[in-house]
């Protein structure tokens, strides 16, 4: 099986099982996801408190960041957090 690029040059595509190998791989663990899913829950009921400030989150960003950062020290299946560039 060929497909054309935008070139118009051919090249074989990746078979069957290649494709599902590679959507099957997922970045995240289904610990990450309920801890995500419980912090974003506590914050829309009032009850999330963010770091050593102990202020209510209000935004979903920081309560989305709050329960990777707890997935993460749990040991969860979680990418690494970007490094900052100094």
């Amino acid at each position: 099986m060929l497909e054309r690029t935008l070139l118009g040059q051919r090249t074989a595509a990746p078979s069957c099982a290649a494709r599902k190998k590679s959507a099957s791989r997922r970045k995240y663990g289904s610990a990450a996801s309920k801890k995500v899913g419980r912090a974003v829950h506590e914050m829309k009921r009032g009850e999330l408190r963010s770091g050593s400030s102990r202020k209510k989150v209000k935004s979903r960003k920081q309560a989305i960041a709050i329960g990777l950062n707890e997935a993460r020290r749990k040991g969860a299946k979680v990418p690494a957090k970007k490094k900052k560039k100094s």
